[in-house]
């Protein structure tokens, strides 16, 4: 169980200080990112919206317990990786300048398995608990 703790607060952790260090520039709208964002073809407004989405999900992501809010981080996270990585390619930026996005899904992917590894050597799953079988869930009554 330690090791499985480990790994998964040094995935949380990066996770946390990617999506971390993204929201605060977005939170300020600093120029630099208003720039690259206008580039992309989105318009400025929306910077903030996503600067503040993101430390909340860097929050829940951190903060123990409230596991089905962990889940909607994880998934906001996710679509945030996966338009920006759709934005890239729509507007035919090179590869070499987009594909390290991917190491921002394996991070996340690392930390939302070691969550989940972790919930199962618990005994619980996001208000279900896990049954003698490795795939069968129950409700919790």
């Amino acid at each position: 169980m330690k090791k499985l703790k480990i790994i998964y607060w040094v995935f949380t952790g990066l996770l946390a200080a990617l999506m971390g260090a993204s929201a605060i520039p977005n939170i300020m709208s600093s120029p630099e990112s208003v720039a690259y964002f206008k580039f992309l073809g989105y318009p400025a407004y929306l910077l903030p919206f996503l600067g503040v989405a993101k430390a909340l999900g860097v929050v829940a992501i951190v903060t123990p317990g409230f596991a089905r809010l962990k889940e909607w981080a994880y998934a906001g996270f996710f679509f945030d990786l996966a338009g920006a990585m759709y934005s890239h390619i729509a507007i035919g930026v090179p590869v070499s300048q987009w594909a390290p996005i991917f190491i921002g899904f394996i991070i996340l992917g690392g930390s939302y398995s070691y969550h989940h590894k972790l919930r199962r050597a618990k005994g619980t799953s996001a208000g279900m608990r896990v049954a003698s079988e490795p795939h069968s869930l129950q409700m919790e009554a």
